[in-house]
């Protein structure tokens, strides 16, 4: 066995499949402005992903091992960050500022590398299924382009689902309750990553 690409495409697209702070990013995006002007946001957010694989492949998952002081940090540093866009999410109106701009590819791409969760389900792709004597690049490959489908068919469901919500619940007392109940999942997706020891 090199990598256990079928067992862990499942566990990736129960990961990529599940809420998360990337998934409610997206899912506020799509409330707020729909998906047809959110899919730059969403290719971001897809190919974000990439800048945490390929670093860990070649040698980052090392230097964490040497270093576990250094990405604790990051890692706390990261979650304040996601409990802080939550926060936003939480006072968005979808009446708001009409002429505003969705945000955009680049948005997208600092999604993941500042998403705990992220990091745990790449971390343990690496080392849950992948045997230790895999040639670096084919190890990498093959979770980068697993991780990288997931995304592609998953993450348009997501903001998909935030715009049909949105077109239910715009304007009416409901509209806080959607915002605050995406934004408090967030923070408990990232609690449970920081607390809970899993990867969901």
């Amino acid at each position: 066995m090199s990598v256990a690409a079928a067992s862990f495409a499942v566990f990736a697209a129960s990961q990529v499949g599940t809420p998360g702070p990337a998934n409610m990013a997206l899912m506020a995006t799509g409330a707020r402005f729909g998906l047809r002007a959110a899919l730059p946001f969403v290719a971001g957010v897809a190919l974000g992903k990439q800048l945490i694989i390929w670093p860990l492949g070649f040698g980052l998952l090392e230097l964490a091992q040497r270093a576990p002081l250094v990405f604790e940090t990051l890692k706390w540093v990261s979650a304040a960050y996601i409990i802080w866009l939550a926060w936003k999410v939480a006072n968005m109106r979808l009446g708001e500022g009409p002429d505003a701009a969705a945000p955009g590819f680049a948005a997208g791409l600092i999604i993941h590398p500042l998403n705990p969760k992220a990091w745990a389900m790449i971390i343990a792709g690496f080392t849950g299924f992948t045997a230790p004597d895999t040639p670096v690049l084919q190890a990498t490959v093959t979770i980068a382009a697993i991780l990288l489908a997931c995304q592609i068919l998953m993450h348009p469901l997501w903001t998909w689902g935030g715009s049909l919500m949105a077109s239910h619940v715009r304007g009416t007392a409901a509209e806080r309750y959607l915002m605050w109940t995406l934004a408090a999942l967030t923070v408990a997706s990232v609690l449970f990553v920081l607390f809970g020891g899993g990867t969901t």
